[in-house]
């Protein structure tokens, strides 16, 4: 019997800005507090891009050359590069197109993914699907955010959340009882309503009407979004739970994306997990949308060890929201 190919994460990096944008800074330019956005959100700083001409490519550049470096791999041996993000360099080329440039990734070919912050889970997912039909041997999956490009500062409804990073994670193809096992997505496009970005797109291209008018920033309507996401990253993580029969005991470690302290606790309590096995750093870095998922592995990837089963779990605007089932494929380095 020959076992199934399966895509397995065998390395992982991130990289987050120095500057470090704090609540008493954020105090200072809007009507807010370190208690109200703790109380509300869990998050005490958040990491900015700072400097002339610096996008999303810049951090995922930087992920990928130290995954590139820390795994031993050559830029040539990369077959595909996929990137999440909602914040790319520009329309077009797609940001994963000028990361690859920018880290010598030659042999790939590469576009990005746009689907907030399920993004991260959504590409993981696509470049899986192409190194388990044997088209790809080492596939290269960025989350970056630059979530400060898009972020009114003058909003303390939405300015309060966001912050900067990349992540990245190498995918080769395992045929041992480890890697990517199962997943299930969502969308539900009627949620654009809540959570958007009001000008930039083809409906309603830049002007000097629509920058005079703030309409270049995300737009959330926090409620509607908090209700629909605290049910809906619970409900999927279960999900795919029940699915693979899998127990709470059996789980070693809920990675979710980060958005809200609260949303994160209560997927957690849904499924029976203690707090010392959900991987939390929203305190840190707020919400870096695509970053999120690969920040968390990043900062805990010490704590793993091979054959450990992960539930991920994400929820975005889109709405998108979905979960993925993995069982870790390598020990600390």
């Amino acid at each position: 019997m020959v076992n199934k190919i399966r895509a397995a994460i065998t390395g992982i990096h991130a990289w987050v800005p120095d500057y470090r944008l704090t609540n008493h800074e954020l105090s200072k330019m809007v009507d807010t507090s370190d208690e109200w956005i703790m109380q509300r959100v869990g998050i005490s700083e958040r990491r900015i891009l700072k400097g002339e001409g610096l996008g999303s490519s810049d951090m995922g550049e930087m992920a990928v050359k130290g995954l590139l470096e820390k795994t031993g791999t050559s830029p040539e041996e990369i077959d595909l590069l996929i990137c999440a993000t909602i914040t790319p360099d520009m329309s077009f080329p797609a940001t994963a197109n000028i990361i690859s440039d920018k880290a010598g990734i030659v042999n790939a070919f590469s576009f990005d993914v746009g689907a907030a912050c399920s993004g991260f889970l959504f590409a993981l997912q696509t470049a899986a699907t192409y190194v388990e039909t044997g088209k790809c041997k080492k596939a290269i999956v960025v989350g970056a955010d630059k979530m400060s490009s898009i972020t009114d500062y003058t909003d303390r409804t939405t300015c309060t959340l966001f912050g900067d990073a990349a992540g990245a994670v190498l995918l080769e193809p395992t045929d041992d009882d480890n890697g990517i096992m199962d997943y299930i997505f969502h969308t539900d496009g009627s949620g654009r309503k809540f959570l958007h970005m009001k000008a930039g797109g083809s409906v309603r291209p830049p002007s000097h009407e629509t920058v005079d008018a703030r309409e270049h920033f995300v737009y959330q309507e926090g409620q509607s979004v908090f209700k629909f996401a605290v049910v809906n990253m619970a409900d999927v993580a279960v999900e795919i739970m029940k699915r693979n029969n899998l127990k709470s005991k059996d789980i070693d470690w809920l990675v979710p994306h980060q958005a809200n302290l609260r949303i994160i606790e209560a997927t957690g309590r849904r499924m029976g997990l203690p707090p010392e096995k959900i991987m939390i750093n929203i305190e840190k870095y707020g919400n870096t949308t695509a970053a999120t998922i690969p920040l968390c592995l990043w900062e805990y990837e010490s704590r793993l060890r091979k054959g450990n089963h992960l539930i991920l779990a994400a929820f975005g605007g889109g709405f998108t929201w979905g979960s993925m089932y993995i069982k870790w494929a390598f020990d600390p380095k």
